[in-house]
């Protein structure tokens, strides 16, 4: 998940107090007024006095974070790879099951193992029938391992509560959600602490 902070917002003349998100390719704020400005719309951001300074066509627009901006702005110049995201490091085995995008399957091909020794395993579903896999993959994972179920973004077919309320019905635990690609989100889920444990 991103950060999140309650700030005053300037955006034009108009000014505001309400709440500010850092999500991982958007910033959103909401007030007296909405405002959300992808990462790749930004063309200039500076943290000064506390203040985070936002450039972008509909612009400027500040942020007074407080000691926050820095690492608000950091984290807007220098985003977490996919990798980072996900959790995936150099040693870590990992399971793919359904289709996924020649580009993860290639960032990932180093890693790939097969489901019962991966340390965390990703499920594509594209609709809400896709999850009747769960259980398989649940069932054939290792007690310690990290799920991630990969879903589209926007779709009426497929909404975050199926994803959560499927997940939790298998025993797991939602600890985290990412956007994963321009097009779709990750849930990641784990067992509950005392059944890694026993």
């Amino acid at each position: 998940m991103g950060l999140e902070a309650a700030c005053d917002a300037t955006l034009g003349k108009r000014k505001s107090s309400g709440r500010a998100q850092l999500e991982t390719d958007y910033i959103l704020f909401r007030g007296d007024f909405r405002l959300k400005v992808l990462f790749a719309d930004l063309k200039r951001v500076k943290a000064e006095g506390g203040r985070l300074h936002l450039h972008f066509e509909g612009g400027p627009a500040t942020l007074e974070l407080g000691p926050a901006a820095e690492k608000w702005a950091e984290r807007i110049l220098r985003p977490p790879s996919r990798f980072q995201k996900l959790g995936i490091k150099p040693s870590l085995k990992v399971a793919l099951v359904g289709r996924f995008e020649p580009l993860f399957t290639d960032e990932v091909h180093e890693h790939i193992s097969p489901l019962e020794s991966s340390d965390i395993s990703f499920l594509a579903v594209e609709a809400a029938t896709d999850l009747g896999k769960l259980t398989e993959v649940v069932n054939r994972i290792p007690v310690s391992a990290a799920l991630w179920i990969i879903y589209p973004k926007g779709k009426k077919e497929i909404r975050e509560t199926d994803v959560i309320g499927r997940g939790r019905a298998a025993g797991l635990t939602d600890i985290k959600v990412v956007s994963f690609s321009a097009t779709h989100t990750g849930l990641k889920f784990v067992r509950p602490k005392s059944a890694r444990d026993s």
